[in-house]
C-alpha cells in the first residue's frame, strides 16, 4: 500500500508536471506567433536604410565584413548615411572622390531590375512606381536585399548584370576587388560576397515572382555552389528576419535554386497595407523563372532583344518596353533585331 500510494502521488505529481510544462510551451508558442504578427516590415526605402543601419550593420563599421564591394570601414553619418575610411582597404577612387567617401544602400538586385517588371515603371518609372505601386514599394524596402557600398563603386555597378569577367579586365579601385567591364554591362563583385548575392539574387525573384535569364541563373547557381553562408552572413538574416519578419531561406538552407525554379511569390501577397485594386493589374501567378520578361524592346528602332543578346543590356532605359513573350513584341510591331538570333 505504501509503494502503491507512492507511485500514485508520483503519478499525479509527474502529470502535473507534464502539463505544465506543456502549458507553457504552449504559451511560449503563442507570445512567438502575436510577437510575429506583429513585426511590420519598412514602409519605404528611406525607412528600411534606417532600420538597415541600426539593426543589421549597427556593428559592422569596423573589422566586420566592410562596404559589400570592398570591404571597406566606415563612420554613420545621419540618419542612415556613413562616411568611408579609403585607407582600411587601399581602396583608389576611379573618378568620382566625392561619391567614393560616402556610403549609399546597394539595391543588390537594382531597382531597375525589378521595377521594369512592374507596369507602373513602363507607365512613369521609379518615381510613378514609388507613387503608385505597393508591390513596387516593398521590393525597394526589402532590407534582405540593401548593403552598404561605396558610393562610386553603386554608382558604376548601375543596373548591370552580375558576371565572372576575363582577365583582360583591370581592377579599377585599387586593392578593391570588384571590376566592373562598363562595355559588356557586366560587374563582378569580390570574392567573399559572390554567394551573398547569389542567394539575394534568389530571394528576391522567388518571392516577387521576377524572371532571370538562363546565364544569370547559371553563374549564380556556381557562385551559391562555390561561396557557401558564413557566419556574417548568418547573422546578417537572422537579424534582418527580426525586422521584416521572414528569413531568406536560400540562406537558411530551406530553399534551393535549380534551372526552371517555380518562384513562390511570397511577396505578391496582399498585406494590410495593400488594396487589391492597387496590385490587380500587376499579381501574377507564379512562373518559371525564363517564363516572363525576358525580350526588351527599343523604343526607338521597333527592334527587340532577347535575354542572351547584346541589346537587351545596351537598350537605354528611357527607350526600353518589356514584353512578356515574342509573340506580345511582334504584337506590338515590333521586330526581333539582326544581331540577335532566338
Amino acid at each position: 500500500m505504501h509503494s502503491g500510494y507512492l507511485f500514485i502521488i508520483n503519478g499525479a505529481i509527474l502529470s502535473q508536471l507534464f502539463f505544465f510544462s506543456c502549458s507553457k510551451w504552449a504559451l511560449s508558442f503563442f507570445i512567438l506567433l502575436f510577437t510575429s504578427s506583429l513585426i511590420a516590415a519598412p514602409a519605404g526605402f528611406d525607412e528600411a536604410k534606417v532600420l538597415s543601419k541600426t539593426k543589421v550593420y549597427m556593428d559592422q563599421t569596423h573589422q566586420g565584413e566592410g562596404t559589400l564591394y570592398c570591404g571597406c570601414d566606415w563612420n554613420w553619418v545621419g540618419k542612415s548615411g556613413g562616411r568611408v575610411d579609403l585607407a582600411s582597404c587601399g581602396y583608389q577612387v576611379r573618378k568620382q572622390q566625392a561619391r567614393a567617401e560616402r556610403i549609399e544602400w546597394e539595391h543588390i538586385v537594382p531597382a531597375w531590375v525589378f521595377g521594369h517588371q512592374r507596369q507602373c515603371w513602363q507607365n512613369g518609372g521609379r518615381k510613378n512606381c514609388i507613387a503608385t505601386d505597393a508591390i513596387f514599394r516593398k521590393m525597394e524596402a526589402d532590407m534582405h536585399n540593401l548593403a552598404p557600398s561605396i558610393g562610386e563603386v553603386n554608382g558604376d555597378r548601375s543596373n548591370f548584370s552580375y558576371g565572372q569577367l576575363t582577365d583582360a579586365v583591370e581592377y579599377p579601385y585599387g586593392q578593391c576587388r570588384s571590376r566592373v567591364d562598363f562595355k559588356q554591362r557586366e560587374f563582378e563583385p569580390r570574392n567573399e560576397v559572390k554567394g551573398q548575392v547569389a542567394r539575394v539574387y534568389f530571394y528576391m525573384h522567388d518571392r516577387y515572382n521576377l524572371s532571370m535569364s538562363r546565364q544569370q541563373q547559371q553563374l549564380l547557381m556556381a557562385w551559391d555552389k562555390q561561396y557557401p553562408p558564413n557566419q556574417w552572413e548568418k547573422l546578417r538574416d537572422q537579424r534582418i528576419a527580426a525586422q521584416m519578419g521572414h528569413h531568406n531561406p536560400f540562406v537558411t538552407g530551406e530553399a534551393s535554386w535549380q534551372l526552371g525554379h517555380k518562384n513562390s511569390a511570397q511577396g505578391l501577397k496582399f498585406d494590410n497595407d495593400v488594396s487589391p485594386t492597387q496590385v490587380k493589374t500587376t499579381v501574377s501567378k507564379p512562373q518559371s523563372t525564363e517564363a516572363v520578361m525576358q525580350v526588351k524592346g527599343n523604343r526607338n528602332s521597333h527592334k527587340y532583344h532577347l535575354s542572351h543578346c547584346t541589346g537587351f543590356k545596351t537598350t537605354s532605359e528611357k527607350n526600353a518596353v518589356m514584353f512578356a513573350d515574342e509573340l506580345a513584341a511582334q504584337a506590338a510591331g515590333y521586330e526581333l533585331a539582326g544581331n540577335c538570333k532566338p
